[in-house]
């Protein structure tokens, strides 16, 4: 039977990722299979997930998604391994308002019926430490708890401390803690830690890792403490229908394009969709006879000197789209996209010149949140009043924005709260792009419509392929 349980801090930054890495590669040291799962909209931590478990990590969602596909999903997901982790996001109980529990970590492991793993800062704490875990504990007794672990301990007597402090004042077991230690902390950049596909953990990382859990957390007895989910009584993965021509969809991967929901390629999978991944960066040309491409996000502007260079690439993209082949793009995708792309130091680079736009990077955040698409026309994803969810975090925005081909706007944008958005979604010729991250499980019928707007260019297209 499958265990599971939802790792959550007190606070932004109190060591979740950290603790949840280290956890997914001593389980797995054990002999045990893990599945992987991430509260909230990230790209970043699902990618550390992946690297360490070796298969994917998966989103769960209480905005983006409906209750129900996030149980189907962690359900389809959990039903194979020996152990679910589930990361949380933010601190345990923060969510969209102070007087609610949706969008939390909290809400999600009440909706899975999963206890939760609470990790303390414990930095410069002693008795007070105990205080804190109380009041969380008693904050919503419909909240299950594993229990308890400290981080960034300064020492043994120091974890002792809160292990007496515990037992007087706190009916919740400690299973242990971390010591301080530099080396266990993932590097950051301006969107958050750095991806594993710049910045993976190295073997040394992930040993420190295996050895910190194995000797500061009580593994046996948290494994003990866990309950055991019911087997997911049918298979909810989207299944390929036989009627469905399939389709080569080219998928930009590589290090300046990482950004993809998994559900979002096997939604596109199920549509009938062959996935042939491409690098934009090291490729010479596009694959042959695609019938569409997605570019997802990523950091483009990080690698925009390799990208720029690759001119044969950019060309031949650039003529797919005026060629009228289906082109979706979103975030560093769209960039990408674009005529050209200023990096944060004045550098200005030239990019496909499929959008008569230059994207310009900031020292500061332009644009985060949560992001309510709805379709004003028809368009690849769909046809007009179709309404998609997903969100937005950048730091660059559109200069020299000024048009010399028509560029239509197809997604009326509005934030979490409701609150109208400008205008989103640029449409050129059957090329689509847009800043904001859409997850196909807001409305999987989208992705069939990529897939038939690929049909459609595959029957319409004659002579050679656009891409020959």
């Amino acid at each position: 039977m499958t265990k599971g349980l939802v790792i959550a801090g007190t606070h932004s930054g109190a060591g979740k990722t950290t603790l949840t890495l280290g956890l997914l590669a001593a389980l797995g040291r054990r002999g045990l299979t893990v599945a992987p799962f991430k509260v909230g909209p990230d790209f970043i931590d699902p990618g550390h997930h992946a690297h360490v478990v070796g298969r994917a990590s998966r989103t769960l969602d209480g905005w983006m998604l409906s209750r129900a596909y996030n149980q189907s999903t962690f359900q389809e997901h959990a039903a194979w391994c020996d152990v679910a982790v589930v990361e949380g996001v933010m601190g345990l109980f923060d969510g969209f308002s102070g007087n609610s529990e949706e969008g939390s970590t909290a809400q999600m492991a009440k909706w899975l019926h999963l206890p939760v793993l609470l990790v303390v800062d414990a930095a410069s704490m002693a008795r007070s430490a105990a205080a804190l875990v109380q009041g969380f504990q008693r904050f919503d007794p419909q909240l299950q708890f594993a229990g308890v672990v400290f981080n960034r301990l300064g020492s043994e007597g120091h974890r002792a401390f809160l292990q007496e402090a515990m037992t007087a004042y706190v009916d919740l077991p400690c299973l242990g803690g971390l010591l301080r230690d530099d080396r266990l902390c993932v590097p950051e950049r301006h969107l958050g830690l750095t991806t594993a596909e710049d910045g993976p953990l190295t073997a040394a990382q992930e040993e420190l890792l295996v050895a910190s859990i194995e000797a500061g957390l009580d593994l046996d007895g948290l494994l003990a403490r866990l309950p055991e989910i019911p087997a997911s009584p049918e298979n909810r993965q989207p299944v390929r229908q036989k009627d469905m021509d399939p389709v080569r969809l080219g998928v930009a991967r590589d290090n300046a394009f990482c950004f993809y929901y998994p559900d979002n390629l096997e939604l596109l999978a199920a549509a009938g969709v062959v996935l042939v991944p491409f690098s934009p960066m090291n490729d010479a040309r596009l694959p042959s006879d695609l019938d569409g491409i997605y570019f997802g996000g990523g950091y483009p502007e990080l690698h925009a000197r390799r990208l720029a260079e690759n001119r044969e690439m950019r060309n031949m993209i650039r003529h797919c789209s005026r060629q009228g082949m289906p082109i979706y793009s979103e975030c560093g995708g769209f960039m990408y996209l674009c005529r050209e792309l200023e990096d944060a130091d004045g550098g200005i680079h030239p990019m496909c010149d499929c959008f008569p736009f230059r994207s310009r990077m900031h020292s500061g955040l332009r644009a985060l949140g949560y992001r309510e698409v709805r379709l004003t026309s028809d368009t690849l994803l769909g046809e007009k009043g179709q309404v998609l969810r997903g969100h937005e975090f950048h730091y660059s925005d559109l200069s020299d924005a000024t048009a010399t081909v028509p560029v239509e706007t197809v997604y009326a944008v509005g934030s979490r709260s409701g609150e109208n958005r400008p205008a989103e979604g640029y449409l050129i010729n059957q090329t689509l792009g847009s800043y904001i991250h859409l997850h196909l499980g807001s409305r999987p019928e989208c992705a069939r419509a990529l897939a038939d707007a690929c049909r459609e260019y595959r029957r319409t297209r004659s002579g050679g392929h656009a891409t020959s």
